[in-house]
This record gives C-alpha cells, structure tokens and sequence, in this order.
C-alpha cells in the first residue's frame, strides 16, 4: 500500500481548518491536536503552519509507511488503531477517513485508506464511540464524509455543518463535533 495521497477530501478539510484552527488557538495557545489517519501528513502541516506548536500535534495512522513519512517530517506519529495507542485527551481531534462502502472490485491493499465497512460508516462509528474517551470537555472534532457514507451514528455530539463540495460522484461534509 502507497500512503494515501491528498485528494479534494483533504484539500476540503485542510481549508476548513485554516479558518476553524486560529480562532481557537486565541482562546487557547495550548491547542492540543490530535489527527487520526495521518496519511500524507497534510493536516499536520496545516496544523503546524498556522502556528499549532509541534510538540502538541500528535498523529496516527495504520500504514507503517504513513507513520514513518509523517515521522520524517517531524511530527509525533505512531501505528494505531484509532485510539488504541492513545491514553491522554486533545482539544482537536481531526479525522478525515476511510468513508467509503465496501466494493469487492476495489484492490485490498487500498480498503484500507477508502473503505469504512459494508456501508461506509462503521469506521467512523467506532470513532466517534471511542473519541468521547479522548477529546478535553471544551474539545472539537472536525469529520469528514460523503453522501456515500451509510448508517453514522453522531452518538449524541452536537454536530454543525461546516461546508460541502459537490464532485462528479459523491458530495463531501466537513462536520464540527462538540
């Protein structure tokens, strides 16, 4: 498996936290982030840029290349399972995931970064039911998904729509969770 690669889901993402991140980071200089599915490092770097201090950007992902790439570029990255590896609380979580229902015909070594389960949202469930275990009591979740994405459960956050991109296939939501 390649890492997984910036696409208009992660452009999309990375745009809103450049208007959600500054804000927050005047209430609190402290900003702890902690970014599921690290990926390509994209939202780490956005993280970074606008001033988030890089000893408070934390991140995984479960490709071992993911992990080590984002390791090169200085961040906090390990191999986890969402937050199997993770025991403390974040002000920010960020998670753009795999969203996509399961199709035999795509190749198994990309399920991984593409396919939330048989109806898309089962990976974001599990994330949302262990996330409560670690976001801080005034902390975010900024969540990505697609029209395609079945069966989410928001698990009694408050939820605000941020924004959405209509592509050719699917139609992409950016979601605050409080």
């Amino acid at each position: 498996m390649s890492i997984y690669q910036p696409a208009e889901d992660s452009y999309l993402l990375s745009e809103i936290l450049k208007r959600e991140i500054p804000p927050l980071l005047q209430e609190n200089i402290g900003l702890t982030f902690l970014e599921i599915g690290s990926g390509s490092g994209i939202h780490l770097e956005t993280a970074y840029n606008l001033w988030i201090k890089k000893e408070n950007i934390f991140s995984c992902d479960l490709d071992p290349a993911s992990v080590s790439h984002c390791n090169s570029l200085g961040f906090n990255c390990i191999k986890s399972d969402l937050f199997k590896a993770f025991t403390g609380r974040f002000d920010m979580i960020v998670f753009n995931p795999p969203y996509l229902p399961e199709d035999i015909r795509e190749p198994e070594d990309y399920k991984i970064a593409t396919t939330g389960g048989k109806k898309g949202g089962e990976v974001v469930n599990r994330f949302l039911k262990a996330a409560k275990e670690h976001l801080n009591p005034n902390g975010k979740i900024f969540l990505l998904t697609s029209s395609l994405t079945k069966g989410i459960d928001f698990n009694g956050y408050n939820k605000e729509f941020l924004c959405n991109e209509k592509l050719f296939y699917e139609e992409l939501f950016v979601w605050k969770l409080t």
